[in-house]
Parts: C-alpha cells; sequence; structure tokens
C-alpha cells in the first residue's frame, strides 16, 4: 500500500511560499512536489485539502506575490465586495511599477493613491468599493461593470451616490463619465449578472427602464415576481433558464434565458420594443 504523502501540521489547510517550506526543512522539493499540495501560482502552493475560491486566490496574491505599492484591484477587487467571479479566473493587480508577467495574474498598470487602497476585506490590501467601481468602468464594457455593481451596491459595499461622487471628483479624468453612466444604471434589486445584463442591453437600446422584480398580485393566487417588468403595459421579461410557467390573462412574457440571447440581444429588444409599442398602458 503506498505510504500517504507528508503534511506536515504547519502547512495543513494553508497557503504557503514553496521556498520557505524548502528552507524551513518542513519539505523537501520531491515532498512539495507530492499530491498533498496544489500550485497556485509559481511558486506559491495550498493544501489539497483546501476548497480554492478567487478570495483564497486574492489572498495567496497579496501575502506573498504583490509588489509593495500594488493592490488587488477590478473584477477580483468586485468578488472581494460579493461580486461572483470564477475561482481560476485570474487575479486582477494595479501597480504602478514593473510585475510579471506572470501565469494567473492580470497586471494593470497605474498610480494607486494610498486614498483608493482599504484593507477592509481580511486584511487584504484592495481598492475601495469607489475605485473598484472607477476600475471597473475604465475595463470592462458598461454592461459587465454594471453587472458587477449591482451586486455591490446590493450587498452594502458601496451605494450608487458614492459612486456618482467619486465620478464627479474627477471630471476630466479617463474613465469619470464611464463610471458616471454606469452608477446611472445600477439597479441593487437585480438577482444575477444575467439579469443585469439583460436589463441594460435594454435600456442601452432605448428601451425605459423596466421595474426589477415587480411583484404581481392575482386574485386568488399566489403572487408572482417578475425579474423585468413594465407594469403599465403588462409586458414583462422572464430571464430564467428554465422558462416560468404563464400568467395568463392579459400579461405577455417574454423569454430572455441565456441560451435564448447567446447569438445576441437584438431579437429580444425588437419583441420588447414592439410589445410596449402594441400595449399602450391603461388609462
Amino acid at each position: 500500500m503506498p505510504k500517504p504523502p507528508l503534511r506536515p501540521e504547519a502547512l495543513a489547510r494553508r497557503i504557503f511560499r514553496g521556498a520557505d517550506a524548502l528552507e524551513s526543512g518542513l519539505l523537501t522539493r520531491a515532498q512539495l512536489r507530492s499530491s498533498a499540495w496544489r500550485p497556485l501560482f509559481r511558486g506559491v502552493y495550498a493544501d489539497r485539502d483546501l476548497t480554492i475560491t478567487h478570495r483564497l486566490r486574492c489572498l495567496a496574491v497579496s501575502d506573498f506575490l504583490l509588489p509593495e505599492d500594488g493592490v488587488i484591484a477590478g473584477r477580483s477587487a468586485a468578488s472581494l465586495y460579493g461580486a461572483p467571479y470564477a475561482p481560476d479566473e485570474s487575479v486582477e493587480i494595479l501597480t504602478p511599477g514593473r510585475f510579471g508577467p506572470m501565469a494567473g495574474i492580470l497586471v494593470h498598470r497605474g498610480p494607486v493613491p494610498e486614498k483608493d487602497v482599504t484593507r477592509r476585506v481580511d486584511g487584504i490590501r484592495v481598492t475601495t468599493p469607489q475605485r473598484t467601481g472607477w476600475d471597473l468602468a475604465r475595463w470592462l464594457d458598461v454592461v459587465e461593470a454594471v453587472a458587477l455593481l449591482d451586486v455591490m451596491v446590493a450587498r452594502g459595499a458601496v451605494s450608487v451616490g458614492a459612486l456618482v461622487e467619486y465620478a464627479q471628483a474627477r471630471i476630466g479624468k479617463p474613465g469619470w463619465g464611464r463610471l458616471l453612466k454606469a452608477a446611472q444604471l445600477v439597479d441593487s434589486s437585480a438577482r444575477g449578472a444575467h439579469e443585469s445584463r439583460v436589463r441594460v442591453r435594454l435600456v442601452l437600446a432605448g428601451v425605459a427602464a423596466p421595474v426589477v422584480k415587480y411583484v404581481l398580485a392575482r386574485d386568488g393566487e399566489p403572487a408572482v415576481r417578475l425579474d423585468l417588468a413594465w407594469p403599465d403595459h403588462r409586458v414583462a421579461v422572464d430571464c430564467a433558464e428554465t422558462p416560468a410557467a404563464p400568467l395568463g390573462g392579459d400579461w405577455l412574457v417574454l423569454p430572455a434565458s441565456p441560451e435564448q440571447v447567446a447569438d445576441g440581444y437584438d431579437p429580444l429588444i425588437r419583441d420588447v420594443k414592439a410589445a410596449l409599442r402594441a400595449r399602450r398602458p391603461r388609462d
């Protein structure tokens, strides 16, 4: 029966620098290459029993790789404030100096004023929520930026007012207008990135902003919560992967699952605009 790999208690369920484990005598090079450990980045390892999240990857970068004047930023910063981000996505950092390239890390270069830095999340050096919003607006298209900001605002990490104030204080600087536009599109009622994307695509196409999570009460039947609704027109959009049961009555519900918009949003935009034109508001 094969002997299980050595797992010193000092390294159990931890992230560590391989060179430190070798220098301290906790592991040999052969033991470091065993199945007990998982490489995260060049020279940085984790106990195989740890669940690898993006937050843990950010912690590894912050503790062992981040330049002294660098900071976790962009989508990685948004994830630390509650926005979804896949565990194996590259960790985004912002630094004024040279760094990398390194597999698993996406480097942005630029100044990082200390007033834009906080350690409020697990002691990780990360951009403040307002600065994170500015970077998202600069580095992503407005649809993707809003999808992340919706969650950050819903989680209480930042307010729309704080984002607007941050943008207005930087009038004339690259990205201030993009942040202002994104902030004005934020709706903290949104539940999920797909729903946010559908809503913002429609609004940017000239459709009136819908009511998010509209509750439709029906006599004698359970109330229904509609993802996106235009109540005066009795039109709604269902963003769920599985179509909802027909409402009946005089409501029109248009499906917009991820699969249905995978080839583009133009058909949905066309159908919503046509429905809103055809179904005039009640007097």
